[in-house]
């Protein structure tokens, strides 16, 4: 239970005392501001206040939007503020601040400031004066502590002046249908052709059906995943009826995926494990369904574990290109260049001209291949084809999405003049994952080096990943005297690895060393385990890298979500990337019996899982990590 503090004398006929409770306060009244410090000191310090003033007219839901929503210290709408625990003293300064002022100035305490009988007599005697809730808010600002204020679209938050004003406000309030403000703002506001037109329409109803029963967006959340993993046992029996029944139930993992961030979004219910959640179970649930394809496929006599751990390799690399790009450029909008503002490239124009031909929009989001697209052609194909086909689909369709993403995102970078902020730089850096031995390359060159100039870093990342995967491929690897060649290759790659992070990552195409580290270590356990050619190596090889590769998105949403990548005792116990690499080619090249490699590689996967997984769940269970989701549609 909150508490919400009701300024001001109370207005006959007013419904707000019924809608504070509705939304879980414990409502107060107070007449001044004497009164409002008093049951805001009283209140348990482990609760969150609002003040809103007893005149306010709106809907329930722009109260909702600013009295409720978990994510942000304060907030508020004209006539409503809410404080969080930890912002409740800064209210209590601010309030003091208020009352303080007295030069005559015109700033001063209003009525509202006043003592009670001060109050009292005000509400008769002048014209209503600004809501404590308001001064309070702007005070609040003033001091460093920032209210959010939500954008309310065509919601009514107001505070009538006199009588007629507070007519007009009501008729607003009726002319707008709020329940239907509510179930548009649940849906987010950009999102892929399938997603928006063939299950939004119809998700958002289920996710109002479960904020009525009192189901949690982490329930529906877990719900998902069963459902994809059933999806996954369905594929992995081989049978016609399995992959059609595994289609059915991956399409009904995806509404349920789209439920839960509606229904979070709808009830105002975001937390740490939600975020954390919906963070990695689409991934989990999307690499279990590539597996059972694959196990279905291995009953009928197809091996196609390299195809699945193809598809894997190139839709994390994809993720990683988009996660790089965008923290590298999120905030260089506000760098400079000699004090001159940043223009816009011409591949930013073309695409702000092509947003203004609707169906372009629509064409540039479906062949990216986003999650819903994705989804329903795998479905589709699942039950009506095979998993070697699913495959090769899924490879065709996403590289040339990551072919079109990537080149036009390199146009920019290159025709762009911007100053990469240090937050970027260390982000970047953060999502390389260089071990201790791509730090002790990179600490011996720091000294004597100057900084590489252009895109030289990326050149020479470049030029490792080749090396390393290139030795996996085509050197002899029949007998341990071929491996001079494997590990020469191996300890290339960590040399260049080393040199290319030895420097501030601030060059225009930095953001791309990261995906070229994700593809080099994937790739290498993926050549490596194809070419053993050993029962068991490439199923294993595919539960390394899902293990490191829920390391790396784990990493990716900590820093989404402001909370700074994970602990470097982390990354080193892990190895880093180029440590992984390295181990790996010494498990190949020095394998003497066939079963050695598949069981090398088991006991690093099931190693590098337990350790990233306990620090992720301790991470996300107790450290107070933020919740992030996605927002929906402007209310």
């Amino acid at each position: 239970m909150s508490t919400a503090i009701l300024t001001g004398p109370p207005v006959p006929g007013s419904s707000l005392e019924g809608d504070l409770r509705s939304l879980g306060f414990d409502v107060r009244t107070a007449p001044g501001a004497e009164e409002v410090r008093g049951l805001l000191a009283a209140a348990p310090a482990t609760e969150r206040v609002a003040l809103v003033d007893s005149r306010f007219v709106g809907h329930v839901h722009a109260l909702r939007l600013a009295l409720t929503d978990p994510r942000f210290p304060a907030a508020a709408v004209p006539g409503a503020l809410t404080a969080q625990p930890g912002a409740r003293a800064a209210l209590l300064r601010a309030l003091t601040s208020l009352d303080g002022d007295d030069d005559g100035d015109g700033d001063g305490p209003q009525p509202l400031g006043g003592t009670a009988e001060a109050q009292r007599t005000a509400a008769t005697a002048v014209a209503p004066c600004e809501p404590l809730a308001d001064r309070a808010a702007t005070a609040l600002d003033a001091e460093g502590t920032t209210v959010t204020r939500p954008g309310l679209g065509s919601l009514v938050a107001a505070v009538p002046a006199d009588a007629a004003a507070r007519e007009r406000a009501e008729a607003a309030v009726a002319a707008v249908d709020d329940e239907a403000v509510r179930l548009r703002s649940a849906v987010k506001a950009r999102d892929g052709f399938f997603t928006t037109f063939c299950i939004s329409p119809y998700s958002r109803y289920l996710a109002r059906w479960c904020a009525r029963r009192g189901l949690t967006p982490n329930q529906v959340t877990t719900a998902s995943l069963v459902t994809a993993l059933i999806a996954a046992a369905c594929a992995a029996t081989g049978t016609r009826g399995g992959y059609v029944a595994a289609g059915v139930l991956l399409i009904f993992s995806f509404v349920l995926d789209c439920t839960d961030g509606q229904l979070a979004r709808y009830s105002l219910q975001y937390s740490t494990m939600g975020a954390w959640l919906d963070a990695t179970f689409d991934r989990a649930k999307e690499y279990a369904y590539y597996a059972g394809l694959a196990l279905g496929a291995a009953r009928g006599g197809d091996d196609v574990w390299a195809l699945a751990l193809g598809a894997m390799v190139l839709q994390t690399c994809r993720h990683v290109v988009d996660f790089s790009f965008n923290e590298a450029n999120v905030d260089a909008t506000a760098a400079s260049s000699g004090g001159k503002a940043v223009v816009g490239t011409p591949t930013a124009a073309l695409s702000s001209r092509l947003d203004s031909v609707g169906w372009t929009v629509w064409v540039r989001r479906m062949i990216v291949l986003p999650i819903g697209e994705r989804w329903a052609m795998i479905a589709v194909l699942t039950a009506v084809t095979t998993p070697r086909i699913v495959f090769y689909a899924l490879l065709v369709g996403c590289a040339f999405a990551a072919c079109y993403t990537t080149a036009g995102r390199v146009l920019r970078s290159v025709t762009r003049r911007a100053t990469r902020t240090d937050r970027a730089a260390q982000a970047l850096a953060d999502l390389a994952d260089s071990g201790p031995l791509a730090e002790l390359v990179a600490r011996a060159l720091r000294r004597p080096a100057r900084a590489l100039p252009g895109v030289l870093p990326f050149l020479i990342a470049l030029a490792g990943g080749v090396v390393v995967v290139a030795t996996a491929a085509f050197a002899p690897l029949k007998d341990p005297s071929d491996s001079p060649v494997l590990i020469l290759g191996a300890l290339v790659y960590v040399l260049t690895a080393g040199l290319a992070v030895a420097r501030r990552m601030g060059g225009a195409l930095d953001w791309l060393i990261p995906p070229v580290f994700r593809a080099a270590e994937y790739t290498t356990v993926l050549v490596f385990a194809a070419r053993a050619d050993v029962p068991g190596a490439l199923p294993a090889a595919f539960g390394l890298v899902a293990a490191v590769a829920y390391h790396h998105y784990d990493t990716v949403y900590r820093i989404r979500g402001g909370a700074g990548a994970p602990p470097r005792r982390l990354v080193r116990a892990l190895g880093g990337h180029e440590g992984r690499t390295l181990l790996v080619t010494l498990a190949a090249a020095f394998s003497t019996r066939a079963f050695d490699f598949p069981l090398e590689l088991t006991v690093l996967a099931a190693a590098v899982a337990l350790v990233a997984l306990t620090e992720s769940i301790r991470f996300w269970m107790s450290s107070g990590a933020p919740a992030v989701h996605d927002e929906g549609e402007a209310a």
